[in-house]
This record gives C-alpha cells, sequence and structure tokens, in this order.
C-alpha cells in the first residue's frame, strides 16, 4: 500500500497521541516533527522514533519529503500554521478547532481552496468506525426522524492561568476545547441550529469553564449540550428519534460501543472495539482522501468547519468572551 510521509508541528499530548495511533497504520510515516525548542523536538523524536527532529515549525514545512502536515500546536497558531503549511504546498490535518475563530476559518479555507491541497478540521469522532455506522442506520430510518441531540464533555482541570485551557491568549476555555464536540454531535445529525440559547460560568482569566448551550431547529427539533474545565460530567450522548433512540456511553466522542433502544423497548448492543486511542481511523481517512485526490473531507467538510466556527463564535459573544486581537 502507498505510504504516505507526515510532518507533525508540535510535540504536546495531542502529538503525542498521534504517533501513538500511527503505529496502527503502517502506511503512515512520521518523517519530521517540529518544536519551538530543539531539546523538546529531539525528545519527542527519539521517544517516537521520528528522524527528523526540528526546532522550528517552519523548518518541518520546508522539508521536502514531508508530504502531509499535522497541526497539533496551540489553538492560538492553528490557523497561522495551516497557512503556511498550505503556502509549502502541504496537505494539512489541523487538530480541532480548526481556528480561533470564523474569520480566521475563512481565510484559512479561502487558500486551502486555492492550493489544491487536501485540507482537514481534526475532529476524530467523525471518522470512528462506529460513528460511521449510526449515520449510516440514522439516514436509513432505523430511530425514525431525529429530535433531539444531547451530549457533555466535562473534567476538572487544575487552574492554570498560563495553560491552553484557561489563557484567552491560547484560546482557552470549555467551548473549543471540549464543548466543540456536543456542538459537532449536534451539527452531524441535525446540522446548523435556527436559534440558540446558552449560558456560561466565566472564570478568572475570563474564558468560559462551564457552559450548557440550547439548539433549536425549524422542524421544531433541539440539542442539549454542556461543556466543563470545572465538573467530571457523565460524558454520554443520546441521539433521539420518533421511532428509538442511539446511547454512546462514556466516552461517547471515541466509541466501541452503543445501544439502540426502540420505543417498543428492544435493544440492540452494537459493539465496534478498537486498539489504542482511536485516531488512527482519522489519519487512515485523510490518506483515503489524499489517494483519492480530494481536497475536502466528505465526513468533516470545510463548509461545515466554518458552520460550527461561526456558531461557537456566536456563542462567545453571548457570554462576551473574546480572546486578544479579536
Amino acid at each position: 500500500m502507498e505510504s504516505f510521509k507526515w510532518g507533525i508541528l508540535g510535540t504536546g499530548k495531542i502529538a503525542r497521541r498521534f504517533m501513538q495511533a500511527a503505529f496502527y497504520v503502517p502506511e503512515a510515516q512520521v518523517v519530521a516533527v517540529g518544536s519551538r525548542d530543539k531539546q523538546t523536538a529531539e525528545q519527542f523524536g527519539a521517544q517516537f522514533g521520528v528522524p527528523k527532529r526540528y526546532a522550528s515549525y517552519n523548518a518541518v514545512l520546508d522539508d521536502p519529503e514531508v508530504q502531509i502536515v499535522y497541526v497539533a500546536t496551540p489553538h492560538s497558531l492553528h490557523a497561522e500554521n495551516t497557512l503556511a503549511a498550505l503556502q509549502a504546498g502541504k496537505h494539512v490535518l489541523c487538530e480541532k478547532p480548526f481556528t480561533l475563530n470564523a474569520r480566521q476559518a475563512e481565510q484559512v479555507i479561502q487558500a486551502a481552496r486555492a492550493s489544491g491541497q487536501f485540507v482537514m478540521e481534526g475532529m476524530w469522532t467523525r471518522c470512528f468506525p462506529l460513528v460511521r455506522e449510526l449515520v449510516r442506520r440514522t439516514q436509513a430510518g432505523d430511530i425514525g426522524e431525529v429530535r433531539l441531540v444531547m451530549a457533555d464533555f466535562g473534567f476538572r482541570a487544575a487552574f492554570d492561568p498560563t495553560s491552553r485551557l484557561f489563557a484567552p491568549e491560547l484560546g482557552g476555555g470549555a467551548l473549543l476545547d471540549v464543548g466543540i464536540y456536543p456542538v459537532a454531535l449536534a451539527f452531524l445529525f441535525l446540522g446548523a441550529p435556527a436559534q440558540m440559547h446558552s449560558h456560561a460560568t466565566l472564570g478568572a482569566t475570563g474564558v468560559d469553564e462551564l457552559c450548557s448551550i440550547l439548539f433549536a431547529y425549524e422542524n421544531g427539533a433541539q440539542a442539549i449540550l454542556s461543556a466543563s474545565l470545572q465538573l467530571d460530567t457523565p460524558k454520554q450522548a443520546f441521539i433521539c428519534g420518533t421511532e428509538g433512540r442511539f446511547h454512546l456511553p462514556a466516552p461517547w466522542w471515541k466509541p466501541s460501543e452503543a445501544y439502540l433502544v426502540r420505543n417498543d423497548g428492544s435493544q440492540e448492543h452494537l459493539l465496534y472495539p478498537y486498539e489504542g486511542d482511536g485516531l488512527q481511523f482519522e489519519i487512515r481517512h485523510v490518506h483515503d482522501c489524499v489517494r483519492q485526490g480530494l481536497t475536502e473531507s466528505p465526513w468533516m467538510p470545510l463548509d461545515e468547519t466554518l458552520a460550527i466556527m461561526r456558531t461557537l463564535d456566536t456563542l462567545r459573544a453571548h457570554w462576551g468572551v473574546r480572546y486578544p486581537g479579536e
């Protein structure tokens, strides 16, 4: 099978998870990693067997061997890094959130479409086999018309005003870090909402640490969503239709099982076990898209990425959460 040579920008937690997942994808070869600190790049490369270890992100982009770039930097750098990767002629998988805001997303998407390169937001949940099966079965009418999506994602984080979770200059807050998952799930099964109602609790740094969101749709459907950096929530999701519902137990955003509960009380257990953390499904999907000559993912199209970013912007505006430079 054709191999693909990756370069990684960043050496943090998500970059490490990407490397662990790449071991399950034989055709994925991570040939370069870049960090703003040479020693960090060397340590990362030594740990995961990455041969080229650069002291800058641009050095990765200048490497002619690199075909696809995984942007694993803080939220505040996503737009800048993706634009630079496109200018260097690389395909890009950019970790979610795609950018800090919709204005940046529009700029990146315009550049992506002009470049002819493949670009995708790393909404890895979309790529799990079980999620693809739920989409297929929902479209087939297995639970009737979807009328309600409920999902939460919350954990208790130790407060650190300089961390990416709490620092405004790094795009901190529950919404962009984990709230984007429930929002994207609602988009997957219901689309963009017609109306939004929400409330957020802001912390000492001015970012949202707890938020509750209600989406309303023209057909009467709703989505009830929440995210938190203050609370360890149940981390479950439900897709409810007129004929039954799908229940995704915790952690629903990387699911290996779900339950179909029909209105007559009958149940079906859907089991899709996998090795590792599951990021390998996203890596394989990127390979499939590039192999087919696609410039966008049919599972996470750029127009939907932009619509989600606009929704996140609207929610933050309701709460008065602004990032430096906005």
